[in-house]
């Protein structure tokens, strides 16, 4: 199967990139940390954290996320649920199933060749 050359990501996409490589970028220079020295803590390429800061869409998601989490980008909610409120939410959830489920039974299968 041959790889595509070039594919197209939708305008939504690359804005969000574009907007999380700035958030990525501020946030190093704020904390004083060269491109370098983010890349050796990340584990990954100087040439990989440009590429993020720039917003290319061919960078791994995982790189993105680690380069965040390391310079304090939240990419998600401000205060993340705790896990207690987790729990709850989710046996309220469980006790919306029922405790059993009882099938009729089914015809035996003669698998005998």
């Amino acid at each position: 199967m041959v790889k595509p050359t070039s594919r197209m990501y939708s305008t939504t996409t690359r804005e969000a990139l574009g907007l999380i490589g700035q958030m990525i970028r501020l946030a190093r220079i704020e904390r004083q940390m060269t491109a370098g020295e983010l890349a050796i803590r990340a584990g990954f390429s100087r040439d990989l954290l440009q590429r993020i800061e720039r917003g290319n869409p061919g960078s791994s998601i995982g790189a993105v996320f680690e380069a965040a989490t390391i310079v304090g980008v939240n990419l998600f909610e401000a205060d993340p649920p705790s896990l207690m409120d987790q729990r709850r939410a989710t046996q309220g959830r469980l006790a919306l199933l029922p405790r059993r489920v009882t099938h009729k039974s089914r015809k035996a299968v003669n698998d005998d060749f």
